[in-house]
This record gives C-alpha cells, structure tokens and sequence, in this order.
C-alpha cells in the first residue's frame, strides 16, 4: 500500500468513474489503509454498477464480518453464489458457499 498507488488508482476513477476494476482496486486498497468506511462505498458501487462481477462478492461480505454485520455478509454471499451459478465460475462460487458456511448463519 502506498499513498502514490491510491493516487494513481484516484486518477483512473476520475477519468472512468464506472471502471469496474478501478472500484474493486479502490476498495482494496481502502482496505489495507483500513479506511473501512471508503471500501465499503466502493466496493458497494462496484456492485450497484457491475452485480456481475463476482470477486466482490467475498471480499464485501468478509468486509460485512469484520464490520460486525454477519447478516449482511451472509446475504452478500447468498447474492454473489447466486451471480456465480449465472456466470458458470464453479471456483467463486465453491469460495462463497465455504465462506458462508463459516459464517455459520442459515
């Protein structure tokens, strides 16, 4: 993590702010800054702009868990399990049924 490599991917959302690899970059990156607040915003517009893109998913929820929300997190992996059937990635969706599970929430 650096303040050089947030600036970068800052530049990149200004110039495509719907970039759906910009907002996933952002949010981890907030993240390893524990900005917890700013991944959460973008991992949440990653999902209001691209529901498909199924990485989101387990990392919002286990941003969910941390946060101390585990019925969001459980309904976040519910909904990207579900993405993950549509799309055929077998690999995202064994991650989230392993993750919820976990979670121990029915």
């Amino acid at each position: 993590m650096s303040i050089s490599r947030l600036n970068q991917l800052l530049a990149f959302h200004e110039s495509q702010p719907q970039d759906a690899f910009v907002l996933f970059a952002l949010a981890k990156e907030y993240e390893k800054m524990e900005n917890d607040d700013k991944a959460l915003h973008h991992y949440l517009l990653l999902r209001t702009h691209h529901p498909e893109y199924v990485g989101l998913y387990y990392h919002l929820g286990k941003l969910y868990e941390r946060l101390g929300s585990p019925s969001e997190a459980f309904d976040t992996y519910k909904a990207g399990m579900d993405v993950a059937r549509q799309l055929g990635d077998q690999h995202a969706l064994g991650e989230l049924a392993e993750a919820r599970l976990m979670l121990g929430e029915d």
